[in-house]
């Protein structure tokens, strides 16, 4: 019995001991052990912030949707409850979870099975069917909340869109170039759970949340965009161009409307699309007879001649006895104005008019008008065109840069031309981004876009007279709108593309002329039915122009124009 007693007394003093050791010494310890095993944290994604058009359209956006993975090492432990009954483990997992996923029993009962601890299932399941899994209490079956990106409108604007990758990071466009503002903050969610992961009341909780991106909305109006891009493409099919390009661009305010090019890529299945989606600001070609704009009004704002001025063009004309330049068709010796020389896109007449100003004046005026130099428009991938200076100008540039050659321009540079002309000689940066909301709801409207004055009202309101006659009686006159002033010119000119020489044709102009608008660019590279911008570009700029007045509310011209004489 003493034997006994010793031996219970030791006993009693141990475990009286490790009690003491366990709970007084280490009990502090030990609970935050045994708490931090009962925590379960959970991500929450931040939402990437929207774009949306001038009216607040959505163009882009982030829906709610959930993977589906699973933990093979753990499905084994499912058994078999309620009805219809169905085995225990994978098999019985795979009836009950195949019909919400529109699988085959079999086919999911062997995704499984296996050893892995982490595999996809299904990607981007709707919100109700998660619910329904979750419901099932299948082990080793997460559920995980994703954010999936929906462009809702499919290709439209998809070339200034662009598209994100399968993490929700911008790979192409505007989701590229504005991801860091777009892009959401991820939070977190622990709490003390219990055994079937219920908060426990009064438990250990820490809440983290979720910030939302913020939000953008752009200047493109989508009915006007729509409608460019439906012209386009069907004026590139009925031509057989290679790639085409529309632009509108509000003249007083510089915000782009409409920025559409041939084979735009639909965001919700970019494919194979890589680099620049927009060839509108990367890719350049020469101007062609567009450019004689800028040779215009340099002519006035220097007095080197008037509208009315009186000239006898010829076919062929050598202004230095060496380099000898033509017109498109062959003709006599007209007698032409100024303004007949411009009506008539006559490269002879130019050229006999435009010899005149000094060599650096021609380039000076094409570097004020913006050719040479980036529009700071908020689009990755803009090329600065090529203007180079005056001392690497060949014996034949310094004349050919008269008419729109040896000088390349991209489709937003050429129409910032014509929508200086119409803004009274001011030149302002085209923009396509109108705003930003924050996640609180925050709207901070982008700064007014920088303005240069370029030419003098008079200039400008005189050279937009003179582009009247082309679309009234010279090679634009398809570019008529019913109802409406239109001022414009016609351009075709010669392109390299792969060491092949091509033909880009185009029309660019401003309505109402009477108080411009809007200026809207036509260019179609490598049409096949007929090279010249009066014929393929000018009446897809009156279908365009038209209906872009009628969206915007702008009220018919009011008046006949008065015009210069052509012809004397």
């Amino acid at each position: 019995m003493a034997f006994l007693t010793i031996a219970i007394v030791a006993v009693i003093a141990v475990f009286a001991g490790r009690l003491v050791y366990v709970q007084g010494l280490r009990g502090p310890e030990i609970a935050a052990e045994a708490r931090d095993a009962r925590l379960l944290s959970f991500s929450q994604l931040g939402t990437r912030g929207q774009i949306t058009d001038a009216n607040g359209v959505a163009l882009a956006s982030s829906v709610e949707r959930y993977d589906i993975s699973v933990n093979q090492k753990l499905i084994g432990q499912f058994r078999s409850t309620g009805t219809p009954a169905v085995p225990d483990g994978a098999a019985g997992a795979a009836a009950r979870l195949a019909p919400l996923l529109d699988m085959s029993a079999a086919e999911l009962g062997g995704m499984l099975v296996g050893d892995r601890s982490f595999k996809y299932i299904r990607k981007n399941v709707l919100p109700d069917v998660a619910r329904q899994i979750r419901a099932l209490q299948l082990p080793g079956i997460n559920v995980d909340k994703v954010a999936e990106r929906v462009y809702p409108n499919g290709n439209l604007a998809g070339n200034v869109i662009g598209y994100v990758n399968s993490n929700g990071v911008g790979l192409a466009g505007l989701e590229r170039s504005l991801d860091e503002k777009l892009q959401g903050t991820a939070g977190s969610e622990t709490y003390e759970s219990g055994i079937h992961g219920q908060a426990i009341p009064g438990g250990y909780s820490k809440d983290e949340p979720a910030k939302q991106g913020d939000s953008v909305q752009l200047t493109l109006r989508s009915d006007v965009q729509w409608k460019a891009q439906q012209a386009l493409t069907a004026q590139v099919a009925a031509t057989g161009a290679d790639s085409g390009t529309i632009i509108v661009m509000d003249t007083k305010t510089g915000e782009i409307y409409a920025l559409a090019d041939s084979n735009t890529v639909d965001p919700n299945h970019p494919g194979d699309a890589k680099g620049s989606l927009s060839s509108a600001v990367s890719d350049v070609f020469e101007p062609g007879s567009t450019g004689k704009v800028v040779t215009m009004a340099a002519i006035l704002e220097n007095h080197i001649a008037t509208p009315t001025d009186q000239w006898q063009v010829p076919y062929t004309y050598s202004p230095d006895g060496k380099e000898t330049f033509k017109d498109s068709h062959e003709h006599g010796v007209l007698n032409l104005t100024t303004t007949g020389v411009l009506a008539e896109s006559s490269n002879t007449g130019t050229v006999m008019i435009g010899q005149n100003l000094p060599v650096q004046t021609r380039y000076d005026y094409l570097a004020k008008f913006g050719f040479g130099s980036k529009t700071g428009i908020e689009m990755p991938n803009e090329s600065s065109g090529l203007l180079h200076p005056v001392e690497d100008w060949q014996r034949r540039d310094k004349f050919a840069v008269l008419f729109g050659q040896a000088v390349s321009v991209t489709a937003i540079q050429a129409v910032q031309v014509f929508a200086t002309i119409a803004n009274g000689g001011v030149r302002v940066q085209p923009h396509i981004i109108k705003g930003w909301t924050t996640a609180d709801g925050t709207y901070t409207p982008s700064p007014a876009a920088p303005t240069t004055q370029v030419v003098s009202p008079e200039t400008a309101k005189t050279v937009l007279t003179m582009m009247g006659s082309v679309v009234d009686d010279g090679t634009g006159s398809s570019a008529a709108i019913p109802g409406y002033q239109v001022a414009g010119k016609t351009g075709t000119a010669q392109n390299w593309v792969g060491g092949v020489q091509g033909i880009t044709a185009s029309f660019i102009g401003v309505a109402p002329a009477d108080d411009p608008r809007i200026a809207v660019a036509v260019i179609l590279h490598n049409p096949r039915s007929s090279i010249y911008g009066g014929t393929v570009a000018a009446p897809v700029f009156s279908d365009v122009a038209g209906y872009t007045l009628g969206d915007l509310g702008v009220a018919p011209s009011g008046a006949t124009p008065q015009l210069f004489p052509t012809t004397w």
